[in-house]
C-alpha cells in the first residue's frame, strides 16, 4: 500500500493513526452501547419491553457475525481507509436513524444496518496498521485501538448519557451521529491513502494451510471466549443488584471497572503479545485466568467484597484475549489477506456474543446466578483448551523434529517485515 510520507518515520503520525483507529473501534459499536445505557428512556418512550431491548443485542451481533467475512473480502479489494469512511458515515446514518426512530421496526432495522460497521472495524483497522504502522509499534497500536471499544462504552454511559438527561435521548444520540461523520473526516485526513484496486496485494489463493488453521482455531476460541464475556457483560450490573444487594450507582461504578481493567489489559498484554513467540500461548493463558475470574464470581455472594476482585480479573484477562487474537492475526496473516483472516476471527467473536447472553438467560431461571457464573467458566476453560491444543499443534508443524525450524517457520520468519513500514501488502 502506499504510505503516508510522514507514517512510520514520525511519532505524531504514529499517534494520530493510533488515535483515529482507536475512534472507529469507540463508534462502531456505539448504537449498541446507547441503547443499553439510554435503554430507562427508550423502553417506555418506544413502548418496548425488557427483552425487546434485549433482543436488539442479539441482532446486532448476528448480523455482524453474518456480514464478517464478506465484510473482510471487502476491506481487502477496496482498502482500509475507504472501509472506515464508509463505515463511519453508516454510523452516522444509523444513529441518525435511531434518533427519529418511530416505533421498535425501524429500531432494528438500524441496529442491523449497523451490524456491518462492526463486520468491517477489525478488518480495516487490522488492515491499516499492517500499511501505516512500524513492525515493532504494531502490537501495542492494536492493543490501543481494541481499547476503543470500552472507550465507546463509557462514552454512552457518562457524556452521552448525561446529554440525554438536558435534551433526551433522542437529541443525545444526534449528536452522537454528527459526531461520527466528523470522525469519518479524521479518518479519511489520518490514514494513508489506498492504493489501485489491482494493487491491494495477493488474492489469497493458494493461501498455506498453516495459516489457515490459525485462523480456524482462532474463530472457535473467539466464538467460546465471546460468549462468556457477553454474558458476564448482559447480566453483571443485575447480578450486582439483585444477589448482592447493591444500588444502582454501585452497579453501574462494578461495569466502569469492569471498562477500566478491560482498556488496561488490551492495551498492556498486546504489547506483550508484540514477541511472536509469546503471543502464540498467551490466549491460552488469558481464558484460564477469565475462568478463574468467573469462578471467583460464582463465589462472590459467600465472600463479600469478592466481586470486585472477580470483575477485574475478567478486564484483564478476558477483554484481552480479543486483543491478543488481532495481534496474532497481523503476525499471521496472509499477503493480501489481512481483512478475511481478521474478518473470521470477529465472526467467531460476533457469534459468541450472540449466542452467549440468550444462552444465560435462559437458563438463569432454572440453575441462578452461582451457576450461571459456573456455566461461564466452562465456555472460558473451553477456550482455553481450544487455544491450547492449538499451540501444540503450531509447534509440531514449526519444530517438526523438535530441533531446528521446519521450513513453514523459516517462512514465516522470512516474512516479518524490517522496522520500515510498507514492505509486505496487507
Amino acid at each position: 500500500m502506499r504510505i503516508h510520507p510522514q507514517v512510520g518515520a514520525d511519532n505524531a503520525a504514529v499517534a494520530s493513526v493510533t488515535a483515529a483507529l482507536t475512534a472507529v473501534m469507540a463508534f462502531s459499536m456505539l448504537q449498541l452501547f446507547l441503547l443499553g445505557a439510554l435503554g430507562p428512556r427508550i423502553v417506555p418512550d418506544l413502548g418496548m419491553s425488557p427483552a425487546m431491548l434485549g433482543f436488539t443485542t442479539t441482532v446486532g451481533f448476528g448480523t455482524a457475525a453474518v456480514l464478517s467475512p464478506a465484510a473482510g473480502w471487502v476491506v481487502d479489494v477496496l482498502g482500509p481507509r475507504r472501509c472506515l469512511v464508509g463505515s463511519l458515515s453508516l454510523v452516522g446514518c444509523v444513529l441518525a436513524v435511531i434518533a427519529v426512530a418511530p416505533g421498535y421496526v425501524v429500531l432494528m432495522v438500524a441496529v442491523g444496518l449497523g451490524g456491518a460497521p462492526q463486520a468491517l472495524a477489525n478488518p480495516a483497522t487490522n488492515k491499516a496498521i499492517l500499511a501505516a504502522v512500524p513492525t515493532m509499534r504494531r502490537a501495542g497500536v492494536t492493543g490501543t485501538k481494541q481499547s476503543g471499544v470500552q472507550l465507546g462504552a463509557i462514552a454512552a454511559g457518562l457524556p452521552l448519557t448525561a446529554l440525554a438527561a438536558v435534551a433526551g435521548w433522542r437529541g443525545s444520540v444526534g449528536v452522537a451521529a454528527g459526531i461520527a461523520v466528523l470522525a469519518a473526516f479524521w479518518v479519511w485526513r489520518a490514514l494513508p491513502a489506498d492504493p489501485d484496486r489491482n494493487d491491494q496485494g495477493g488474492n489469497g489463493i493458494g493461501v498455506t494451510t498453516e495459516r489457515s488453521i490459525v485462523v480456524g482455531w482462532l474463530a472457535v476460541y473467539s466464538l467460546f471466549l465471546g460468549a462468556g464475556m457477553a454474558s458476564i457483560n448482559t447480566y453483571l450490573a443485575l447480578f450486582a443488584e439483585r444477589r448482592l444487594e447493591f444500588g444502582a450507582a454501585t452497579a453501574g461504578m462494578l461495569v466502569a471497572v469492569l471498562g477500566v481493567a478491560g482498556i488496561a489489559g488490551r492495551i498492556g498484554w498486546a504489547k506483550v503479545a508484540g514477541r511472536p513467540r509469546v503471543a502464540v500461548v498467551l490466549p491460552a493463558g488469558l481464558a484460564c485466568g477469565s475462568a478463574i475470574a468467573a469462578l471467583l464470581l460464582a463465589a462472590a455472594e459467600l465472600v463479600d467484597g469478592l466481586v470486585w476482585v472477580a470483575v477485574i480479573a475478567v478486564g484483564a484477562f478476558g477483554m484481552a484475549g480479543n486483543a491478543v487474537s488481532m495481534v496474532l492475526v497481523i503476525q499471521r496473516a496472509a499477503p493480501g489477506r489481512a481483512g478475511r483472516d481478521s474478518a473470521l476471527v470477529s465472526a467467531g467473536f460476533f457469534a459468541g456474543f450472540a449466542v452467549g447472553p440468550p444462552f444465560f438467560g435462559a437458563r438463569l431461571p432454572a440453575i441462578g446466578y452461582s451457576n450461571g457464573w459456573l456455566m461461564v467458566a466452562a465456555e472460558f476453560t473451553t477456550a482455553a483448551a481450544v487455544a491450547a491444543v492449538w499451540v501444540l499443534r503450531d509447534r509440531a508443524l514449526r519444530h517438526p523434529t523438535g530441533g531446528a525450524a521446519s521450513e513453514s517457520g523459516a517462512h514465516a520468519h522470512r516474512r516479518m517485515p524490517g522496522p520500515n513500514v510498507g514492505q509486505e501488502q496487507a
